[in-house]
Parts: C-alpha cells; structure tokens; sequence
C-alpha cells in the first residue's frame, strides 16, 4: 500500500479533521483546557457533562467547569473509577444514569475529561445517548493526545476482545492541552509514547528519527519536543481517518503492534499491561511477522526494538499458557475487528514508510510468537 502522508506543517496551533459535515479542529498548545476561548466556537445550551475519572478529576474537573460556566448554566459531573478494567457496560451505565437523573436533552455536550478510556466511553456514551448527543474530547494523557481521542471511535471491552462493542462517532473539537501531561506517572507517559512511535514505521521515517534523536527529552518531557510529537502524530492520524473515517481499508494500518497488543491484554486481563506497553511489545512481534513475510529487513526490525525499549516499554511478550503459548495468542487473535472468516489479519511494516494488511501461516505466527514471550 503506498501512500503519501502529508509533510509535517510549520508549527500552528490546530490540527483540522476534513471529514465534510463532520470536520473538527485539534487544538494543541498550553493552557487551553481551562481557558474558556477554547470553547468559544462550541453550541450554547442549557447543559453539559464532564466525564472524568477518580484520578484526572481531583487534579482538573473542577478548573474545567470553571471554563465552561459562561456557556452552560447547568454543568454537571460524572467520575467513573480508573483503569482498562472498569471499561465496561457496569461503568458505561453510570454516565447513561447522571444524564437521565438531571434530565439532560439532546443538546446536553458531554466533555470527555481524561485518558483513553475515558474518552472512548464518553464518545460510546453520546453515540448512544437518545440517539447521538455532541461531545469534546479533552485528553490528558499523552496516550490520547495522539490516538484514541482522534478519529471518533468509541467504545468498550469484551471480556473475550477489546473495544469490540462500540461506534464511529466524531467529537466537536479535540483539545490537546500539553501541560496535562507534566502530571502524568512515567509509566503512563511511556505507554503513550508506544502510540507516538508507530507512525514511524508505518508512515514517516522521518519522524522515526526524530524521535530517535529526541527520545531521552521525551522521557524528560521537554516541552518543545511534546509539543512536536503530539503536533506531528496528531497530522498522520487526521490525514488517515480523513481518507478512511470508518476503516474499510487504509485506516487499518494504524492498528499496527495492535492485534498482538490486544491479545495480550485480554489474555492476562485488562488493566495488567497498559494499552500501550502491549501496543510497544505487539510492534515488536508485527515487525518480526514483517521480516520473516520478506518486507523488511533485520536492521528495521532491531532499530525499532531499540527505540521501543528506550520508551520504557517491555519489549518481551508474556506467557499466556504455560500448555500452548502460541497457541492462546492465536485464540484470542481470532478474536480481532480485522479478522476475516476466522483468518487473523495482521498490519505489517510494508517497506519503509508503509504498512498493508495481511494474512500469515499459523505456523509463521507461532515462530514469532515463540521468539518473542517469555520463555517461562
């Protein structure tokens, strides 16, 4: 599959989604959650929810109203307990349950406050809610800044497949507020930098390079080379979703160290492994598959490894069985939004610079699987 990914622009201060009547603007910069301009181009109401978490909600729910009381004269507040586990249709009702205690209408604009999960219940919530409500993404993890909270999907777990029940439903407006990820615990940032470093491989090594020169002021977070990472992540992402909002083709190559960072985090349980510290060992394992299919070379391969583990992320599979390790990674794989008539399809590195998806040998698969996890 090639395909010609825009050029990174000059540094500016929004990121546009071009998806026709369902076109928004990412902003990226400091202090803009909690400025009330931010939200100057948003629908006027009567009300509106923000959906935050036990942990983000203490540290900016409250700065968030603040911004938002000249717009709505009734602002109300949701805070669902945190982690992967807790994405769920139990935790889903507790949103569903605020709205209709309060009597929210269909104008209600629910503000989805917080990470991935987060955001991805808060967008499966308005999808749904009498029938579509508008909603604002504004993450504060850096995982989200540049992955989940773009491109409208919403939705939550299964315990037999991750976000396998949900919608494409586009937010309003997507506001990047950097400063929220000072605040971040460095495994979290880590995790989200697995999110930042897939667009390499798949679609500007460029940008792999850079971060490779940038990585240890990443870990640092310095702010100039967030603001570049989050800024140019969020560009590739906004280009794909605009060519493919719902995924029936290209979209898919995002995906990739997905459909082993899915099973992983299905098989040791949701919440084990952080979304990205399986997405991180997942590249790893596709960018084998990559090799040994003949796409790309060892060196691609090893580089990448390299990158990842300076990330902080694990780099080494876990056991799933200690009967058939391979072979539960291929169960749960079965399990995936990809999959076509039972046969796993994986997103691989194509070439440089580009990803396609396609089938392997279950024996191909195995060998991988087997080199990868954990011996015991």
């Amino acid at each position: 599959m090639n395909v010609l990914y825009p050029q990174a622009s000059s540094p500016s201060s929004t990121v546009p989604i071009n998806l026709q009547d369902r076109s928004y603007k990412i902003a990226i910069g400091g202090a803009l959650f909690d400025n009330p301009l931010t939200y100057s181009e948003l629908p006027g109401t009567s009300s509106a929810l923000i959906v935050s978490n036990t942990t983000v909600a203490p540290l900016y729910a409250q700065r968030l109203q603040t911004a938002l009381q000249g717009k709505y004269p009734n602002i109300h507040t949701v805070t669902l307990p945190d982690g992967e586990e807790f994405k769920t249709w139990q935790t889903l009702n507790l949103i569903f349950d605020t709205l209709l205690q309060n009597g929210c209408d269909r104008k209600t604009v629910l503000f989805a406050l917080g990470g991935g999960v987060v955001g991805d219940m808060t967008g499966f919530a308005a999808a749904s809610y009498m029938r579509g409500v508008p909603f604002v993404q504004v993450p504060t993890t850096l995982l989200a800044q540049v992955d989940s909270s773009v491109g409208g999907k919403t939705g939550i777990n299964h315990p037999l497949g991750k976000n396998m029940i949900g919608a494409f439903y586009q937010p309003l407006k997507v506001v990047c507020d950097l400063a929220t990820l000072q605040t971040l615990p460095q495994r979290e940032l880590s995790a989200g930098l697995a999110e930042v470093i897939k667009y390499g491989p798949i679609a500007d090594l460029e940008f792999m390079t850079w971060i490779e020169a940038r990585i240890d002021a990443l870990m640092a977070r310095d702010p100039a080379a967030l603001a570049h990472a989050v800024k140019r992540s969020c560009e590739i992402k906004a280009w794909v979703v605009g060519q493919d909002e719902r995924e029936a083709g290209l979209r898919a190559i995002l995906n990739f160290g997905h459909t082993f960072g899915h099973a992983i985090e299905a098989g040791l349980g949701y919440g084990q492994w952080l979304h990205g510290e399986a997405v991180g060992c997942g590249m790893v394992m596709a960018a084998h598959l990559s090799h040994r299919l003949g796409r790309v070379d060892a060196a691609l391969v090893q580089r990448l490894t390299v990158l990842i583990q300076k990330a902080g992320l694990p780099v080494t599979g876990p056991r799933l069985s200690r009967a058939d390790n391979a072979g539960r990674y291929l169960e749960l794989m079965r399990v995936d939004k990809k999959a076509e008539g039972g046969e796993i399809r994986f997103v691989v590195i194509d070439g440089p610079a580009r990803a396609a998806v396609r089938s392997a040998p279950d024996a191909l698969v195995r060998e991988v699987i087997d080199l990868c996890c954990a011996s015991a």
